[in-house]
């Protein structure tokens, strides 16, 4: 089963694009700890207040268009910028609904408005 999501972040892809990939950033929308790795290949460990942590590889990165993360569960999150004249689009797909990134990025959306 797939989660799809798009929204219009009022910034431009490569604010957007940081906020993805530098762990500062992600801890300030995402997680409450992160490290990551943004190149591919690389690692990634996410963790949240309740205890939960989610590990993740890298498989695809192309700066600041596309960023492609493989779950520990097997599970994948698929986030695509395009550069629009009210902002930055971004398309997620995910094929690890009981995570639900995709549902994370109404958080992500205010975090960059404030």
């Amino acid at each position: 089963m797939e989660v799809e999501r798009e929204i219009t972040i009022e910034a431009p892809p490569e604010e957007v694009w940081e906020a993805l990939v530098e762990p500062e950033r992600l801890e300030e929308w995402f997680a409450n700890d992160v490290e990551l790795d943004p190149v591919p290949g690389g690692e990634g460990t996410f963790r949240w207040e309740d205890g939960e942590e989610r590990r993740a590889v890298v498989r695809e990165i192309d700066e600041p268009r596309r960023l492609v993360l493989d779950w520990d569960d097997d599970g994948q999150v698929v986030i695509e910028l395009e550069e629009v004249e009210a902002g930055t689009v971004v398309h997620v797909t995910e094929t690890a609904p009981d995570f639900a990134t995709a549902l994370e990025l109404r958080a992500f959306a205010w975090t960059l408005a404030a």
